[in-house]
């Protein structure tokens, strides 16, 4: 409980000034900064072919980020398959059968990190830092700048600053003529890596480094067995330049670790404190973009709205998860000791486990298989939400997406006109809604009844209930891209490589793009002023509204599964404890 209060009062306080810096540079405000990376965003734009003083509508934003995927995505699939022929690689790593190398792509250009392989067995040097952090920096990014896109279509668009200079182009290639302007998604992307993103990473690294987290190009050592009776001679300890992969992992909502078991090898996680900044930088990004809405829209109530929902929400999750790992019936199981790092002890397993979902980090410091049933079923309720601070913007997407549902549902209730910021919500946006409300059932109750129906197809672990959950926990973990899992499966076969490949993509791409096509068919209508018969929607009661909402709608949807599942786990488990 000491640490959780601590974790909450620092995550707080560094939160606030973040997100105010973070709101001046994504409005591309003049900042102190402009004379170290002026030049060097000068340099990337030319090398681009953008303007940045040039805004794009939302189909315009929505072409770029797609582009930007598509090419990133080649280049990866590539990198995977042929890492053996490239430098870098002084461990002699093979090169990635296709399928693993199209699922590990897909997973980290998703913002996911959800790992089919062992990272320090399956990957050179290069890959993991070019295919791994590389995307790692840059995919988070991107989901930010979508949602800080969508959040200027919620409000209109960008006002257009003046004319247009003498002699220049009035318009450009997703240039937002006649339409919405939403801002540009290349310097959303730039300025948010270059002036946010990589100084903190840089931070956390050389506190990592000073940890004793490896930092290094050199192939690992070899140590003889301390063991006598060891049936082998000479042990080779992977090491590589591990502690930047480790800071962006955590600080870029991404959770894929250097090595298979995570943040529970000593040598990615070594103390106390290097597990208690790890914890920390799982959550800063994501609560500093809640901080960044007031500023960047101008409007403190509504970032207060969603800065309460969230923390509400979280509470609630973190402190059923350690209740269940500490007071439950299964809390003093043996059994369920098995999987836990000693180092650390349950308690810290939990807050780390509820952290890490509810951002879509995906890191574990302990093998979620052997947690208590009901951290299982907090674990999976999180990741159904997908809004308790979320990922790296793709969490304030799903916010808005529960947002815009909570306003026309409470119209409804209330017989007022639903309205957000004085624009009506009619039937083609309920109708996009009803998509992605939609969507999400479908595609994992839809995968997980297939590899449970066909024999061997799953290849789990576990029969009966918690062999469901494995299953069911693996496809929630691809959709919500948080990546972590509660393993137990034979994972690196096609039917899995594939499958969880398209859950990825459809998890990512529908909860990005469709909140900004909301956001701007919203933009276009005619604002109308406040009266006495507007729905308030910056109120307390409204936010209460809305988290009644989404606890509801998760377990309307997904309560057979998780009753099978979780739930009759813990049953089990403790009528087994009975006397």
């Amino acid at each position: 409980m000491l640490e959780w209060g601590l974790f909450l009062a620092l995550l707080l306080a560094l939160g606030w000034p973040l997100g105010h810096y973070l709101a001046a540079v994504m409005r591309g405000a003049p900042m102190r900064g402009d004379w170290l990376f002026g030049w060097l965003e000068r340099s990337i734009y030319r090398l681009l072919g953008t303007r940045p003083d040039i805004g794009m509508g939302w189909r315009g934003y929505a072409a770029a980020f797609l582009l930007s995927n598509l090419l990133l995505a080649l280049a990866v699939w590539g990198i995977f398959m042929i890492q053996a022929w490239l430098p870098l690689n002084p461990d002699g790593v093979p090169n990635m059968r296709w399928d693993l190398a199209l699922h590990s792509m897909v997973s980290f250009l998703t913002n996911t990190n959800q790992q089919h392989y062992s990272g320090q067995a399956q990957l050179s040097y290069l890959a993991q830092m070019t295919g791994v952090i590389g995307l790692q920096v840059v995919t988070p990014v991107m989901g930010l700048a979508v949602a800080a896109a969508t959040l200027r279509g919620l409000l209109g668009g960008v006002a257009p600053s003046g004319p247009a200079p003498s002699g220049s182009a009035p318009t450009a290639p997703g240039a937002a003529s006649g339409g919405i302007d939403v801002g540009n998604y290349w310097a959303d992307v730039v300025r948010a890596t270059l002036r946010f993103v990589l100084p903190l990473c840089l931070l956390l690294s050389v506190l990592l480094t000073w940890q004793g987290v490896p930092a290094t190009l050199a192939a690992g050592p070899v140590a003889a067995p301390v063991e006598s009776s060891a049936t082998f001679r000479e042990q080779k300890i992977p090491l590589g330049p591990v502690a930047p992969m480790v800071a962006i992992k955590q600080l870029g909502s991404n959770g894929g670790g250097w090595y298979g078991p995570n943040s529970t090898v000593a040598l990615e996680n070594p103390t106390p404190l290097s597990n208690f900044l790890q914890l920390l930088a799982i959550a800063l990004i994501p609560v500093s973009i809640i901080f960044m809405i007031a500023p960047f829209t101008g409007r403190r109530r509504f970032g207060a709205l969603v800065f309460g929902s969230m923390l509400c929400l979280s509470l609630l999750s973190t402190g059923f998860s350690l209740w269940s790992e500490a007071h439950s019936a299964t809390a003093a199981d043996s059994a369920l000791m098995e999987g836990k790092e000693l180092r650390l002890g349950a308690e810290a397993a939990a807050l780390w486990a509820a952290t890490t979902t509810q951002v879509n980090n995906g890191s574990v410091n302990l093998m979620l298989d052997s947690a208590a049933p009901l951290t299982g079923l907090a674990a999976l309720s999180n990741m159904l939400i997908n809004a308790i601070w979320g990922g790296v913007g793709c969490g304030l997407q799903q916010f808005i997406v529960y947002l815009l549902l909570s306003v026309f549902l409470a119209g409804l209730m209330t017989g007022r006109t639903p309205e957000l910021f004085g624009r009506k919500i009619e039937a083609p946006e309920v109708r996009l809604l009803a998509v992605l409300v939609l969507w999400q059932p479908l595609v994992i109750l839809g995968f997980t009844a297939v590899a449970l129906a066909v024999p061997g197809l799953a290849g789990n672990s576990n029969p009966g209930f918690h062999g469901l959950s494995q299953v069911f926990y693996e496809y929630v973990s691809a959709f919500a891209n948080n990546g972590s899992g509660f393993e137990g499966l034979a994972d690196n076969t096609l039917w899995w490589n594939l499958s969880a490949a398209f859950v990825l993509a459809a998890g990512r791409y529908p909860a990005l793009l469709i909140p900004l096509a909301l956001a701007a068919m919203l933009a276009r209508k005619r604002r109308a002023p406040e009266s006495p018969g507007s729905l308030q929607v910056e109120t307390p009661t409204f936010a209460l509204t809305l988290t009644a909402i989404v606890v509801i709608l998760t377990l309307l949807q997904f309560m057979p599964v998780l009753v099978l599942g979780p739930v009759a786990d813990h049953l089990a488990l403790a009528s087994l404890r009975a006397p």
